[in-house]
């Protein structure tokens, strides 16, 4: 506003000097001029807006001030006064301003609009929206109102309405990148991925340095499946803007999804050492380590985010994890405890916690978990993995339910690749055998014979190692018994997959189930248009992409086939195969030396603790006290649990001494030797042995089973049978115990068994190798067959 004294042309030099960027210039001219009219309000407003411009903004209010003084219903001085108390923090003091300027001009839109912005600042988000409101309602093409306005819905989670704000300023101005940049990521959070897509790529067309914009474009592509292209946005982000924490972070998210686990790692170090207080980047890196076999380090990580954000269950939960495979059991046992008090929904913590529990024989309580376990799974509750559930409770209705409430959440049949078209009918069946235990593991020290025997006339065999290349001699073996050996440990699911499907694999053999370090994603994506579950995980996958469990009928009688959701093949003897090439070593044992009695009786279970249950304890103390001179022979383990077995002894009456713990031998051959010192191995339910079993018999040794419903709980009367046995197979724990104190206390009749066992190892089908392959591959041919004609997997009976 003038008056009548100052002439316009000043006041027009001063405004073009202040629009042209010369803001000292235009300040020197207007002080001239206030020499000249003290009184004219409009100097001091454009003196106040020189000094805001030049970041002064005391001496600006000043001047406001000055200029309000001289005339108080001036609009556009209360106007920039605001706008320079919101620079200085003074937020309250800006909305009065504000206020003030809109009470003496209703219309300004300029002002509607800043005040939303202070009161966005001030969180009073529902205030801001009506002001941004009323400055669209007074000037409908106000570009930033309507793109404040969308944020603020955005903040509000109005999102629907974020997104009808955005689109008016598409129409309004096209080429507003920024706006693109927000659609975009409201739009990826309704799950509208193509038009987030859309959006993000046209903010970074318009706006190629828009670093944040590069780094949401990364996000969706992610969420597209198009990792690679998600890599390049990232790298792009970060060449940007070094300093850009989040994006750093998502790279080494991207990253670890490609298996790029060292470059990964850089990502995550980067962003903790940009942001020190970033708990989820020590998380996400302490995962990434563990993956690299590093767990020390990953141990560390999470410790680190645990100091910032000591109430993070996940990461106490991951931290116990990892603890675990260090052996450290008593500090996973209270990780665990700590992540279930801080969120006792976490998933699969309680099985894990109860899991480590039984690894250190704590006992405590049992029964009242099993009951809340019970309920939780029949709730449907993602309660426990399933193979610690194997040795916890013996009900393969539990247990199939189980494996489908995991495979449903972690494994769900995927369709990203397309289906398998019908192969040509091959030469020879191509078999494929995946693992990650293609190395002295108890996996392969039965199976590796298998893959030298099949006949190359008819079938050609793929291993899929997808463990570590140990180069031992059973992994050595084994890549010279197969006839194509790929170590893929480094590959993506998916890839492995192409992979399977490139070699047109007829039929995928997975051998670890949901066993440590399985791949259950690879089946998921449909390897092979045939894929059997063998061997390494005792129980249904309950999968509908898993067409075979193989079998036998002791295993899974028919009454019980309908908890399996495989179709079964009933091998006519028995599942298990063995590898009749084991050697024993040289080496020979005594009992002095392995601690053990020279004259009493020895009864042994090499089980891992896991799966020795109170129950089962308290039968063996049964036992012993009922054999005098008798002792128990049993693993070594761990320490705690070593000290938890020989308190439950004492508690039962039962001197701790008379329980010896033999230490893990390096060589399977030497444990061969050592186990004939016992003269009877008594078993564990409801997880019994299997392999051990297996290895006991093989060597003379008695394995006395009380058979129960599941398949883990019937495998030892399956040996058994398989080597004409059956009389040492009970079906109460009352039979058990009276059995084993039975042949305990009557020589003669353990002799009796022993001679049978003796004589009958040279022509059992459980030690005949040749004639278990020649079974398997009739099974293999069956299912070839049904394939081959279009027809759906069925039950496979193979003849003797």
């Amino acid at each position: 506003m003038t008056t009548m004294n100052l002439p316009q042309t000043e006041i027009n030099s001063v405004i073009a000097l202040y629009s042209n960027g010369q803001i000292q210039e235009a300040l020197n001219t207007v002080e001239t001029l206030i020499k000249n009219y003290p009184d004219e309000s409009l100097l001091y407003n454009i003196s106040g807006a020189c000094y805001a411009n030049l970041g002064q903004f005391d001496r600006a209010v000043r001047f406001y001030d000055q200029a309000l003084i001289i005339k108080p219903d001036y609009a556009e001085a209360h106007y920039n006064l605001a706008g320079t108390l919101q620079e200085l923090g003074q937020l309250d003091a800006a909305v009065k301003s504000y206020k003030k300027s809109l009470a003496i001009k209703p219309d300004y839109a300029e002002a509607h609009n800043n005040l939303g912005n202070v009161l966005k600042n001030l969180e009073q988000l529902d205030a801001a929206v009506k002001s941004y409101k009323n400055a669209i309602a007074i000037k409908p093409d106000y570009v930033e109102a309507h793109y404040s306005l969308g944020t603020t819905h955005q903040e509000l989670g109005q999102l629907d309405d974020a997104v009808k704000s955005y689109k008016k300023v598409v129409v309004i101005e096209p080429d507003f990148a920024e706006m693109h940049n927000n659609l975009g990521v409201i739009l990826k959070e309704l799950n509208q991925k193509d038009a987030a897509l859309k959006s993000l790529e046209r903010a970074v067309a318009i706006k190629p340095d828009f670093a944040e914009a590069h780094n949401n474009l990364g996000n969706i592509l992610k969420e597209l499946d198009q990792q690679d292209a998600a890599v390049k946005c990232y790298e792009k982000a970060v060449a940007l803007k070094p300093d850009y924490v989040d994006a750093h972070y998502n790279l080494g998210g991207v990253l670890k999804d490609l298996d790029q686990l060292e470059a990964s790692v850089k990502c995550y170090e980067k962003a903790v050492a940009l942001k020190p207080d970033y708990a989820d980047a020590y998380y996400n890196l302490g995962g990434v380590l563990k993956d690299l076999g590093k767990l020390e380090a990953a141990v560390k990580s999470y410790e680190n985010s645990l100091s910032i954000q000591p109430n993070y269950a996940e990461t106490h939960n991951n931290l116990g994890s990892v603890l675990k495979e260090l052996g450290q059991l008593d500090r996973t046992i209270k990780c665990y405890e700590r992540a279930m008090e801080l969120k006792s929904d976490i998933h699969y913590t309680f099985g894990e916690s109860l899991h480590t529990k039984m690894q250190l024989c704590i006992w405590d309580d049992l029964s009242s978990q099993l009951d809340e376990l019970k309920n939780k799974i029949n709730s449907s509750e993602k309660i426990i993995n399933p193979f610690p559930l194997l040795a916890l409770i013996d009900n393969p209705e539990l247990q199939r339910k189980t494996a489908e409430i995991s495979v449903n959440e972690k494994y769900p049949q995927s369709h990203v690749l397309s289906k398998i078209e019908r192969y040509q009918k091959h030469k020879k069946i191509r078999i494929g055998y995946f693992s990650a235990d293609f190395r002295n593991h108890p996996v392969s020290t039965l199976k590796t014979e298998l893959y030298e025997l099949h006949d190359r006339s008819q079938f050609e065999i793929y291993a899929f190692s997808y463990g570590p290349d140990t180069k031992d001699e059973m992994n050595l073996r084994i890549k010279a018994g197969v006839d194509y050996f790929h170590d893929v440990h480094k590959m993506l699911d998916k890839d492995l997959a192409i992979l399977s499907r490139s070699f047109e694999i007829d039929i995928a053999v997975d051998l670890g189930g949901f066993t440590q370090d399985s791949r259950t994603g690879v089946f998921a994506l449909q390897a092979a248009p045939i894929q059997v579950n063998y061997l390494g995980y005792p129980g249904t996958m309950a999968a509908n992409y898993m067409d075979y469990l193989i079998a036998d009928r002791t295993l899974i009688p028919d009454e019980k086939k309908h908890h399996y959701l495989e179709k079964i093949v009933y091998m006519p003897n028995s599942f298990m195969v063995n590898d009749t090439k084991t050697k024993l070593s040289n080496r020979l044992f005594t009992r002095v030396e392995t601690g053990l009695p020279t004259n009493g009786f020895v009864f042994c279970c090499f089980n891992n603790h896991y799966k020795i249950t109170p129950n089962i304890f308290i039968g063996w103390m049964q036992i012993l006290k009922a054999v005098e001179d008798s002792v128990l022979w049993l693993s070594e383990g761990n320490s705690t649990a070593v000290k938890n077995l020989k308190k439950e002894a004492k508690k039962n009456g039962v001197d701790e001494n008379r329980l010896i713990f033999a230490p893990r031998l390096d060589s399977m051959k030497d444990h061969l030797n050592r186990i004939q010192l016992a003269d009877l191995f008594i078993d564990t339910l409801p997880y019994n042995a299997h392999a051990t079993s297996s290895d006991a018999l093989r060597m003379g040794l008695p394995v006395l089973t009380c058979i129960g419903n599941s398949f883990a709980s019937r495998v030892a009367a399956s040996l058994l049978n398989a080597v004409n046995l059956p009389e040492l197979i009970t079906t109460t724990q009352e039979q058990y115990e009276l059995l084993a104190i039975q042949l305990a206390t009557h020589p003669e009749k353990l002799k009796i068994i022993k001679d049978k066992l003796v004589n009958n190892l040279p022509t059992a089908p459980l030690y005949d190798t040749p004639l278990f392959t020649r079974q398997l591959e009739s099974a293999y041919l069956t299912m070839y067959d049904r394939y081959q004609q279009g027809l759906d997997p069925d039950y496979i009976y193979v003849e003797h």
